[in-house]
């Protein structure tokens, strides 16, 4: 059985507009969504979905057991933007989960770096934890909708997403991700995105997350 996920690292390319996409116009907090789930917080708080998987043992079987996930915007974590990260799993064994995220600074070439935190989820008593194998989402406004008030109502509408930078490195555009385990082991990895046919001008796009 592979060690549990502590933490994931996520770097993405400058000038990306995470923070300008009007995405998370509004926050949730994580004792709300604990005790309600998402849909006890602010529509407007949503950022994404996606998906994860983990592992735990049953005597001598490892069993898999896929979950939820809503990217939502946590409450301000000054000076760094918070996130929630809501899994969800039908239980005996995995109850819902809340890891916290930061949009934190991270060196060039990349323009900042999602850090989420991955707690230790215990199993049977002397059994080993949870691992989470697999974490995906995607930060954008595809199943997402927001309200407005206009003339006195609230009405629905697709928030725009992000926006693509002016102009795109040469080579791409670099992402990276950091990967930390209970025990102590660490792994990375990278890869270039290239860039589309057109970037004259900043377009909407979706950012895909994998742990």
């Amino acid at each position: 059985m592979p060690p549990s996920l502590t933490q994931v690292g996520v770097s993405y390319p400058s000038n990306l507009g995470i923070t300008t996409s009007g995405l998370g116009l509004a926050t949730c907090s994580t004792h709300t969504l604990e005790a309600l789930g998402p849909a006890g917080c602010p529509p407007d708080s949503r950022m994404g979905y996606g998906s994860a998987l983990a592992e735990f043992p049953i005597g001598p079987e490892i069993v898999r057991e896929a979950a939820q996930v809503t990217l939502l915007r946590g409450s301000t974590h000054d000076p760094h933007l918070a996130l929630l990260v809501f899994v969800n799993a039908e239980a005996p064994i995995w109850a819902p989960l809340t890891l916290p995220a930061l949009l934190l600074p991270a060196p060039a070439p990349f323009g900042g770096r999602i850090d989420i935190k991955v707690p230790l989820i215990p199993t049977f008593p002397g059994a080993p934890d949870v691992a989470v194998t697999q974490l995906r989402f995607t930060i954008g406004p595809q199943h997402l909708t927001y309200y407005e008030r206009h003339h006195g109502r609230w009405e629905p509408y697709r928030p725009e997403g992000i926006n693509l930078p002016d102009t795109c490195p040469r080579k791409g555009f670099p992402f990276a991700a950091t990967l930390a385990f209970a025990d102590g082991s660490h792994t990375a990895a990278s890869t270039t995105v290239p860039c589309p046919a057109k970037t004259q001008s900043p377009q909407s796009a979706d950012e895909g997350v994998v742990g």
